[in-house]
């Protein structure tokens, strides 16, 4: 199952090419949740079997990283606190989030941007504090280049070793599920004696 939808994902973006990634890190990089981990790895696989390069794979997932950050940074900046508040829920963008953003941005600087891309939860929102604190575009165009640069690198490395030690991996990933859906049933199960039981106590 892992290795069907593994293999749906490379021919997706084997078909889409370099304009694909920098369109779907575009989406990833605004306030549209969709994982780059879903992206680049396939891209990396495509490094392995020669039919991607490593300069075109990077420089397009760090161009739509860029292009994404500068939306929501343009948001920020043009349209405001209350208009992300207002309407960012509508995509998972709550005030707290924004909040972990502003504090990560205050407490780091410009910094910030780097590391917030590279950290899972922060990446997607550390743009509009940046747009809201009015930070030098230059700068912010920087940071976001850079960090974006290294966490498509990582991403696409991952993907480039599946490619080269397939076999293995894919063996591991079959022995692996079973466990996942093993541990899935057990903790639904659980939940559902513990609902029971908390039922019955009222």
């Amino acid at each position: 199952m892992l290795y069907a939808f593994f293999n749906w994902l490379v021919s997706v973006i084997g078909n889409m090419g370099y304009a694909g990634i920098v369109f779907l890190m575009f989406i990833e990089s605004t306030f549209i949740p969709l994982p780059s981990e879903l992206v680049i790895p396939p891209a990396g696989y495509l490094i392995s079997q020669k039919q991607m390069n490593w300069s075109g794979v990077v420089l397009a997932g760090t161009t739509g990283s860029l292009l994404g950050a500068l939306f929501n940074y343009a948001i920020a900046i043009y349209l405001g606190r209350p208009f992300i508040l207002k309407y960012g829920k509508y995509f998972g963008v709550s005030e707290s989030h924004l909040k972990k953003g502003e504090q990560f941005f205050q407490s780091h600087g410009g910094i910030s941007i780097f590391i917030g891309r590279l950290i899972l939860g922060i990446r997607h929102y550390i743009s509009f504090p940046a747009g809201l604190a009015r930070m030098n575009f230059k700068k912010f165009c920087f940071y976001t280049s850079a960090g974006a640069a290294v966490w498509v690198w990582i991403l696409a490395y991952i993907g480039f070793f599946v490619g080269n030690n397939k076999e293995q991996v894919f063996a591991a990933s079959k022995q692996w599920s079973i466990y996942v859906v093993g541990a899935c049933a057990l903790l639904i199960a659980g939940y559902v004696v513990w609902h029971k039981k908390k039922t019955a106590c009222k």
